[in-house]
């Protein structure tokens, strides 16, 4: 009779079991501290670790940790369970077990379960930097921040947000909703504007909840009594445009109750419900200077500085561009192909055609690769037409060495301008500045894209509108719901203003005829057909 054939272990699985059965009593704990938060067993995870500190067995971080997370997670806990957790962490402190961020949040959590949890969870958060050195997170927070909210306990949660920007953290819709509920529900008007604009400022669009609180708001008792009587028009739309339009941000405007409706925003901006055209919102004037002094920062620091500083010099005594083109991305679009190489006549002279069309004749600044300009002078016709544009002042060269993105930012910056580029801005380069909050909102209002069809450029201008938070000169306010919509007309907003049987007479000054698409135009120069005001 044939013997059966001896089958290895598998490595994977028996070899796993067997550690964990026969490995030290500390790796024993381990594995079954695992598998008790695995299966959210929180007696029995309880019970294994007392059974081990009773047999002289030290737990690691790891397995306080755990254990104080699986009780953290849990919807509810009796009082003796959050004693336990509080009794886990003093042990785990004896220890001199230095505990993490995750180690604080879970305590935050936990001790939330307490009558005075608020204040308790909101000690230790305050603690963890001073005693243990760690910086909170967002999330270790939410805890005490959510305890006061929902209590009504308006001034801790103040407090809580106070001390998170001390802190330097910075609130999401979530937090930014709860501050602005337990600011409408106990009638504080001045927290709920300053919560609205914190939306503004941090969010693009809200979520059906925050809407609903939004909503809630407006429709209050409390809302109507916010106001201002008489304002001048025209000193707010100034305020507006200097902020990069789209706010006003000193404080409620009209008198009386407020009309709130749900409504789409046409192509052309004008909301269906009121009538009012939403604004394309671009940097406010100290925003802008901020960027542009943070990219020329980081050029010189990269580029070699004499580089960088010729063009800054060469700027000043050429400035009259509407327009920048990233040329090396209109004259490679498309072109890897066998025969494919750099289109100067066909597509980079087309752009420039198209783009001094709509200028009204006025030329833009094409930015140029000095590499690039040597290859394409050698053919005596691509020479002519590059020669030509220098002659006008609508060329630059970028020096070799130099990366030329540098340069077509930091212009169009500068300018007010609009850039013509295919570019999404997403290399390392860009990552430098995609962490200011700023960058996308100046991305959306600046940039021109670019197809060809039949021989002729086609450009996509910047959207007429920008789907954010917006407060008007009239005091009313449109909100943009829900995440990012393919087709931004299929878009629900909160139409926001006051009743007409109760809006407020307020003064306009000689320019009343002003409508907003002169103010669209002139907030930031990004038209290329109106016109451009530098401050």
């Amino acid at each position: 009779m044939q013997e059966p054939v001896q089958r290895p272990e598998n490595p994977k699985t028996n070899g796993k079991s067997k550690k964990a059965k026969n490995g030290t009593k500390e790796q024993q704990l381990t594995h079954t501290l695992i598998t008790c938060t695995k299966s959210g067993d929180v007696s029995g995870a309880l019970a294994v670790l007392s059974d081990a500190l009773s047999a002289g067995i030290r737990p690691s971080a790891n397995n306080f940790n755990s254990l104080l997370h699986l009780l953290s997670s849990q919807a509810s806990l009796d009082p003796a369970l959050v004693d336990s957790a509080f009794n886990l962490f003093d042990q785990m402190l004896s220890y001199n077990i230095s505990p993490s961020e995750s180690t604080i949040t879970s305590m935050a959590r936990i001790a939330c379960h307490k009558s005075d949890g608020g204040d308790l969870s909101f000690d230790l958060v305050k603690s963890m930097n001073d005693k243990f050195g760690i910086k909170p997170r967002l999330r270790t927070y939410t805890p005490c921040l959510s305890f006061f909210c929902e209590r009504l306990q308006a001034e801790k949660a103040y407090e809580v947000e106070k001390h998170m920007d001390t802190m330097g953290i910075s609130p999401e819709e979530s937090e930014i909703s709860k501050l602005l509920e337990v600011s409408s529900k106990t009638g504080n008007g001045d927290k709920v504007y300053r919560y609205m604009h914190m939306l503004r400022c941090h969010v693009s669009t809200v979520g059906s909840a925050t809407s609903e609180v939004i909503e809630g708001w407006f429709t209050s008792e409390k809302a109507r009594e916010v106001c201002c009587v008489n304002w001048e028009e025209e000193s707010v739309r100034e305020v507006i445009l200097k902020n990069g339009g789209g706010y006003f941000g000193q404080g409620w405007l009209g008198t009386g109750e407020w009309e709130v409706k749900r409504a789409k925003i046409g192509i052309d901006g004008v909301c269906e419900g009121c009538g009012e055209k939403l604004r394309g919102v671009d940097l406010g004037e100290a925003e802008r200077q901020g960027f542009m002094e943070k990219v020329a920062s980081f050029a010189i620091e990269r580029e070699t500085k004499a580089n960088f500083s010729n063009f800054q010099k060469w700027m000043e005594t050429h400035s009259d561009y509407e327009a920048i083109i990233d040329a090396a991305n209109v004259g490679l679009y498309q072109q890897n192909f066998a025969d494919g190489g750099f289109s100067l006549s066909q597509q980079l002279d087309a752009v420039v055609r198209e783009v001094k069309k709509r200028c009204n004749d006025k030329w833009p600044l094409v930015v140029l690769h000095n590499r690039r300009m040597v290859a394409l002078s050698e053919n005596p016709s691509n020479r002519e037409l590059l020669e030509s544009w220098k002659s006008v002042g609508a060329l630059y060269t970028t020096p070799s060495g130099s990366n030329d993105d540098w340069y077509w930012m930091y212009a169009t910056i500068r300018q007010k301008g609009l850039l013509v580029t295919n570019d999404e801005m997403r290399d390392h380069i860009f990552e430098l500045l995609g962490n200011s909050s700023f960058f996308p909102t100046w991305k959306e209002r600046h940039q021109v894209k670019y197809t060809f069809s039949k021989g002729r450029s086609v450009l996509v201008m910047p959207p007429t509108y920008s789907s954010v938070i917006q407060e008007s000169e009239k005091g009313s306010w449109h909100v943009p719901i829900g995440d990012k919509c393919e087709d931004e007309r299929e878009r629900t907003w909160l139409c926001i203003s006051r009743c007409a049987s109760t809006k407020a007479t307020h003064r306009t000054n000689a320019v009343e005829g002003t409508d907003d698409d002169e103010i669209n135009r002139e907030q930031n120069g990004t038209s290329l057909v109106g016109k451009r005001k530098r401050s």
